[in-house]
C-alpha cells in the first residue's frame, strides 16, 4: 500500500513541478562538472536531482549514519564543501524550492507537495555528505546510529 501511494505521489509530483526542480539540480550539476574542481558538488547535484524528480518513499540520510563510519564528505572537509556550496548555489536552489512550496500550498491537495519542497530546500543548503535511500532504510539507519551513540556513551 505504501509503495502504491509513493508511486502515485511521485507521478503527480513529477508532472506538477518536480521535473522543473530536478532539472535545476541537474543544471547545477553540469555546471559543477564543467569546472573540474566542482566534480564532488556535481555528483551531489545529480543524486539530489534524482531525489527531486521522485522524492516520495525516499529520504536523505548522512552517509556516516548509514554506514557507521565517517568519510570525507561527513567530516570537516564536508563542512567546508557545504559552506562553499551554500554560498555559490545552495541558497538559489533552496529559494527555488521555497517558491515552488508556496505555489503548491495554495491548494489543500498541494500541501504534501509543498512540505516536500520545504524538505528539499533544507537539503539544498547542505547536500554534501548525504545520500538518498528508501525511507525504511533511512529510519533503520538512524535508529542504529542512535543505538550506537547510546552504547558508546555519546548521549
Amino acid at each position: 500500500m505504501n509503495s502504491a501511494i509513493s508511486c502515485l505521489g511521485n507521478a503527480i509530483w513529477f508532472l506538477c513541478g518536480g521535473i522543473i526542480m530536478g532539472l535545476v539540480w541537474w543544471l547545477y550539476g553540469v555546471l559543477c562538472f564543467i569546472s573540474i574542481v566542482g566534480i564532488p558538488w556535481g555528483r551531489a547535484c545529480f543524486v539530489m536531482g534524482n531525489f527531486a524528480f521522485f522524492p516520495f518513499g525516499k529520504m536523505p540520510v548522512a552517509r556516516d549514519v548509514l554506514t557507521g563510519k565517517p568519510d570525507v564528505g561527513t567530516g570537516p572537509w564536508g563542512t567546508v564543501g557545504n559552506i562553499i556550496w551554500l554560498v555559490l548555489a545552495g541558497v538559489w536552489i533552496a529559494l527555488g524550492h521555497l517558491v515552488s512550496a508556496v505555489m503548491c500550498a495554495v491548494t489543500i491537495i498541494g500541501i504534501p507537495f509543498a512540505w516536500q519542497h520545504v524538505n528539499l530546500a533544507a537539503l539544498a543548503l547542505c547536500p554534501i555528505g548525504k545520500t538518498i535511500v528508501p525511507a525504511p532504510l533511512a529510519d533503520a539507519a538512524e535508529r542504529a546510529a542512535a543505538e550506537r551513540g547510546f552504547r558508546d556513551g555519546r548521549y
